[in-house]
């Protein structure tokens, strides 16, 4: 069996052999908007399918339940930097490039291009690439350390990571979450450059690091999924 074999109970329903798996399991895919039916390596494809069928009106809730993706469209409000926006699109023809540029509540377009999508998510990278690698290497000066490199990704779950070479990444999503709880991804990533673990030591010094720690803190682990709507 495979994944196509599934779309029948339903088309976001994904097969997904996991050989560390202990027993059948149903995973709902906030990120890409799917639900994982995990199996273990050497279970029943037979009885995976039941196992699918008997939750099938479980799947489409869930599924249903997730919140609607927000297309960056004229007149959408979409957060950016801790700030409320309203994507505000003027259509030119007579222009040759697309110009944005942000203000205190808007988002401001100057295109030619029907569907601006894809210069909107440019130019939002490039303002998260900026505001996150100063931000970044701000905290780091306050500990005394160096960024070796920063790095901006589109991962939809991992909002920051931190390797033993110095290395940090972040996802460009982060634009869209309130300023504290972005303050505290990289606060976090920041501090990893001293304690490569989660211990006592790590905490106290992601806190000293943060503007607004339990906030920030709180405020990802409970909408983070959120990020992934826009765009």
């Amino acid at each position: 069996m495979n994944t196509a074999e599934l779309s029948d109970i339903h088309p976001a329903l994904r097969l997904r052999i996991n050989p560390r798996a202990r027993r059948i399991a149903l995973r709902l895919d906030n990120s890409n908007r799917v639900m994982n039916l995990v199996v273990p390596k050497r279970f029943s494809m037979k009885k995976a399918r039941i196992f699918a069928l008997e939750h099938q009106g479980w799947i489409k809730q869930k599924l249903e339940e997730l919140p609607a993706q927000i297309q960056f469209e004229h007149g959408t409000k979409v957060p950016v930097l801790g700030a409320l926006r309203t994507v505000n699109i003027n259509y030119d023809t007579t222009l040759k490039i697309t110009n944005i540029a942000l203000n205190s509540n808007e988002i401001m377009v100057s295109t030619n291009q029907e569907d601006p999508t894809n210069r909107i998510t440019r130019f939002l990278k490039r303002e998260a690439r900026a505001t996150l690698s100063g931000l970044a290497s701000e905290k780091a000066a306050e500990i005394n350390k160096t960024i070796s490199a920063i790095q901006i990704r589109d991962t939809k779950s991992r909002w920051g990571s931190c390797g033993p070479d110095g290395r940090i990444s972040f996802s460009w999503r982060l634009i869209f979450a309130p300023w504290e709880s972005m303050d505290y991804v990289v606060a976090h990533e920041v501090a990893h450059l001293v304690h490569m673990n989660h211990g006592k030591e790590f905490w106290a010094l992601c806190a000293e690091l943060c503007e607004d720690y339990p906030a920030g803190k709180k405020w990802m682990r409970a909408n983070g999924h959120e990020l992934v709507r826009y765009g």
